[in-house]
């Protein structure tokens, strides 16, 4: 295939693994085949994100000139991976995918038909999703339908990470400086020209799921609160159309009161009231506080992840620390 950008073009293939020794090398065979017939190309960027099986090994051990490789010091969270592949990525176009084949690797020469026709991102549009249960596809359809009623950033329904897009939009995603990062939303803010590919989404061909429902109702709300202010302002109006309740309903008690009516003593409609009132007040504290807890991880500035090892490029920016080539073995020995 030629590429009309270029004819040295390089493509980038980010894939975040953690724990996923089995997968690499099925992996690896599925996608050179798949990019075989491409006239370009290309390097894979895998960025082990504190996997405590033998995955880094597994990477270690590939002695082909292509595999980059980086070690994270501990487990960051796959936004963090993906965050530090995309910043070691070289390509003119980069593409990110999960190492468990959900994400098919032979739609790549089809990402790379429609960026070389002039699309800036293109991503995997999930046609299918029989592969997940249905609890996870019915909070997944809900989570998409509340992101993009909320923020001023939709993304695609059932669209996940896997995408290819034009270095000009990764230089975008690299200049987003925030510490609490939700991918898809980042990967869809800076817009440009979009494409999509639908597939059918295959069940995982190695190792198991690392996202269970605790964490992905803190993904979820991560990625509301950091793409929408709306949620505080629905308390403004809450609390205004409250006190033109509390107005309306002790006008109602002047005029009942002044037309001799005897009011009747309300305790227990009283009590609803305020344990009603109580709860929705502790609710809207917990949302300040989601936003503030947000506040204070930007303010601290601490870097999104640690590069322990590995042989891809770093970028020079505020955002990671590099520990590379600063061996904490040969220490001299201290003892009685």
């Amino acid at each position: 295939m030629t590429l009309p950008r270029g004819a040295d073009a390089t493509l980038s293939i980010v894939v975040p693994v953690f724990n996923e020794a089995v997968a690499i090398p099925l992996f690896l065979t599925r996608l050179r085949v798949a990019l075989a017939d491409c006239d370009t190309t290309y390097e894979v960027v895998f960025v082990d994100d504190g996997s405590v099986d033998d995955t880094w090994r597994t990477l270690a051990a590939l002695d082909e000139p292509d595999i980059r490789r980086l070690r994270l010091s501990r487990n960051f969270g796959k936004e963090a991976a993906l965050t530090a592949g995309l910043e070691a990525a070289a390509g003119r176009a980069v593409v990110v995918i999960d190492v468990d084949l959900q994400d098919p690797p032979e739609l790549i020469p089809d990402f790379l038909r429609l960026w070389s026709g002039g699309a800036d991102v293109v991503y995997g549009a999930r046609a299918d999703r029989a592969s997940d249960t249905f609890a996870k596809r019915t909070t997944s359809r809900l989570f998409y339908r509340a992101f993009n009623l909320l923020s001023d950033t939709p993304i695609p329904a059932d669209a996940g990470d896997f995408r290819l897009m034009d270095r000009a939009v990764v230089e975008v995603v690299r200049a987003m400086p925030e510490r609490s990062r939700f991918m898809k939303g980042i990967l869809s803010w800076p817009g440009f020209t979009v494409a999509s590919v639908p597939y059918v989404r295959p069940a995982r061909l190695a190792g198991g799921s690392k996202w269970r429902y605790g964490k992905l109702w803190t993904f979820a709300l991560d990625g509301l609160f950091n793409f929408s202010s709306k949620p505080l302002r629905v308390w403004a109006y809450f609390g205004l159309l409250t006190i033109l309740a509390g107005a309306g309903f002790l006008l109602l008690v002047v005029v009942l009161a002044l037309a001799g009516q005897r009011q009747p003593s309300g305790y227990t409609s009283l009590l609803g009231a305020v344990v009603l009132l109580a709860g929705v007040q502790v609710l809207g504290i917990g949302i300040v506080g989601e936003y503030l807890s947000r506040v204070f991880i930007e303010v601290k500035q601490r870097p999104i992840y640690v590069v322990r090892e590995g042989d891809a490029r770093a970028p020079d920016n505020d955002r990671h620390i590099d520990v590379r080539g600063q061996s904490t073995t040969g220490r001299p020995h201290i003892g009685g």
